[in-house]
């Protein structure tokens, strides 16, 4: 019987819970879930409550279910719900730009995909991987509930090996993208909030015992001096790993102990490390029993000493700009290699060694990428301006969320900024917060620095002092402030008399600044939203950066025009924020050229 009806039956008693996520997902064994699967729109979410609102899976039945998908019609059924009467849509890819009645749309909506499988053996087992569902997903394989995710950009996984059918197989997907007041982010943002399965489904194949995670870098400070670990999941916990980079001639063996974990430690001769300026990337081989794991991987050091930011034991200035995860020619999410390609080949040009990958975890093909291109990379999570401080649960979510982040990119030699959050207002609950997530990251990886896009405070007695000052400071490696003289505070020449206050022995850093320009409207200098304005708030905006003895790297806000509903000025903004240096048409504004400039005579400077 081909007629489904939708899978809130899918909520039975045996739910899988999520595990470890499973590191370099890509490199293994994969099957595609990729492609067109059957939506239905459910904003009453009729098809997981019931008309007490009570969820279907509080009280399961007894056969196994309410909607058991693909069973006959005598279980109980909604009958206004039939997937495969229903239209499709991609995936991945968000669904707001697929269809112009979910563009603002906040709120439920059901995927279905079939699928054939035959494990290639019968003693593997099989996961299915999801790079990123926006917000919350409940995901359901063959009438079995897997379990719920919440995050919206961190990838997730489940064992479906006892629940997988020989031949034909149905997963459907719970997608809900509401905001939240508790959420990470919360409720108020400036960004559009895109929904759906927003990057690749796939299944994973592995042995009974297999590598699970592994990590591999450079050690802090030391040149040619290898750290990590290796850790296996299954039933053969210890055992023999091999670590192989085959163009040094390195080959170490390792053993596993009762946990699974082997770490370990060796040097490295004639290493060729990461640079901007040479991107070396080697083929490593992490081996166990008959399972041999392939990755390219970057060795570099990134350091503080003083106010240097120090690439491989020398100063290097972070030439950068932010980067939202959206195409704006297409004006929906990025998502694919090509997307972050054409991203950061706009970075290149720009002149820039880095970016800010701005305000929550952007797909792993930017990280990948980046790696290859030579540019650096700032990651971080959507801790954004009023987060719940108090809440234990918000904390969780926001700790989880950096958890996954660290696992899926930490060796990557590109990414050497973890940031722990935005614009976020000072108080003893706020710096707490941050204090902790920050103490976890570095718990995870000590190999790299921490920040926080922080705010600049004035001062009463003389209006031209902006003052960075912030406990959070305290805990960071490098001194990050977003700010907007010219734009939001003042017209641009008000950067000619503004005085910095910045008391801290440490890097400094500017996330953001910037200002709006329609592509294409031209005016005089203080023609607001004009070409010209955001040219000349530019040249001034540096020259008045370039004073701070500390100044070490900046990123300004941003590449390109990306939609937001905080922006609905008629036509100027239509839905748009406006501060990219490239329009949603591709085309390059005039404050383009200016930073380019900058940056030819920065990278001119720290090359002598």
């Amino acid at each position: 019987m081909r007629s489904v009806a939708l899978a809130a039956g899918l909520l039975i008693s045996l739910a899988v819970h999520s595990q470890d996520i499973i590191v370099n997902a890509s490199g293994r064994d994969v099957f595609s879930l990729n492609g067109k699967w059957n939506y239905i729109i459910d904003p009453y979410e009729n098809g997981y409550y019931d008309y007490r609102y009570e969820p279907y899976d509080k009280n399961p039945h007894p056969t196994g279910g309410y909607f058991l998908d693909r069973q006959p019609a005598n279980r109980w059924e909604l009958l206004e719900y039939n997937f495969d009467k229903s239209p499709t849509l991609t995936v991945p890819k968000d669904w707001n730009s697929q269809d112009d009645k979910l563009l603002y749309y906040e709120g439920t909506i059901w995927y279905r995909s079939l699928f054939d499988y035959t494990r290639k053996s019968g003693s593997n087992r099989v996961f299915i991987y999801f790079g990123a569902v926006n917000y919350e997903a409940d995901v359901y394989l063959n009438g079995k509930k897997l379990g719920k995710h919440i995050g919206g950009f961190t990838p997730f996984n489940y064992e479906i090996t006892e629940i997988l059918r020989e031949g034909e197989n149905s997963v459907v997907v719970k997608v809900d993208n509401k905001r939240r007041r508790d959420g990470v982010p919360t409720l108020n943002t400036d960004w559009w909030n895109y929904g759906g399965i927003t990057r690749d489904v796939n299944l994973i194949e592995v042995p009974e015992t297999f590598i699970s995670d592994y990590s591999i870098q450079l050690e802090k400070g030391k040149g040619n001096i290898l750290t990590g670990y290796v850790r296996l999941n299954g039933t053969q916990k210890s055992q023999k790993v091999t670590v192989e980079i085959p163009e040094l001639n390195s080959t170490n063996t390792f053993t596993t102990d009762e946990d699974g974990v082997a770490k370990f430690e060796f040097a490295l001769k004639k290493l060729v490390r990461w640079s901007t300026e040479n991107p070396k990337l080697y083929r490593v081989n992490i081996s166990a029993g008959n399972e041999v794991v392939e990755e390219k991987i970057g060795f570099r050091t990134i350091e503080t000493s003083g106010t240097e930011i120090l690439l491989n034991g020398e100063p290097v200035f972070l030439r950068g700009i932010c980067i939202h995860e959206e195409n704006p020619m297409r004006g929906g999410r990025a998502y694919s290699a090509e997307d972050a390609r054409l991203l950061l080949g706009w970075a290149r040009e720009l002149g820039c060694n880095y970016v800010r990958l701005a305000h929550y975890p952007h797909s792993e093909h930017m990280a990948r990428i980046a790696d290859e291109m030579g540019i650096m990379v700032w990651e971080e999570i959507p801790v954004y301006w009023t987060i719940l401080w108090d809440n234990p649960a918000t904390y969780e979510n926001a700790r989880n969320q950096l958890t996954e982040l660290i696992t899926r990119d930490k060796n990557r030699a590109s990414v050497v900024i973890w940031s722990m959050a935005n614009e976020t207002p000072v108080s003893g609950a706020r710096t707490a917060f941050l204090k902790n997530l920050a103490t976890h990251a570095r718990s995870l990886d000590g190999t790299r620095l921490i920040s926080a896009a922080m705010e600049v405070h004035g001062n009463q007695d003389n209006p031209n002092d902006k003052i960075v000052e912030d406990p959070f400071a305290d805990y960071v490696d490098i001194i990050n402030f977003n700010q907007y003289v010219g734009w939001y505070d003042g017209l641009p020449q008000k950067c000619d008399d503004v005085n910095w206050v910045i008391g801290y022995n440490k890097p400094v850093m500017i996330s953001e600044f910037g200002a709006d320009a329609l592509q294409g409207l031209h005016g005089d200098s203080l023609t607001r939203w004009s070409e010209e304005y955001q040219e000349d708030l530019y040249e001034r905006t540096l020259r008045m950066l370039s004073k701070i003895p500390q100044f070490r790297g900046v990123s300004p806000w941003i590449l390109c025009d990306f939609r937001s509903p905080r922006r609905p000025l008629p036509g100027i903004q239509d839905g748009w924020n406006r501060k990219g240096l490239i329009g949603e048409n591709g085309t390059k504004k005039k404050a383009f050229y200016v930073l380019q400039d900058f940056y030819r005579e920065k990278a001119l400077e720290y090359d002598k």
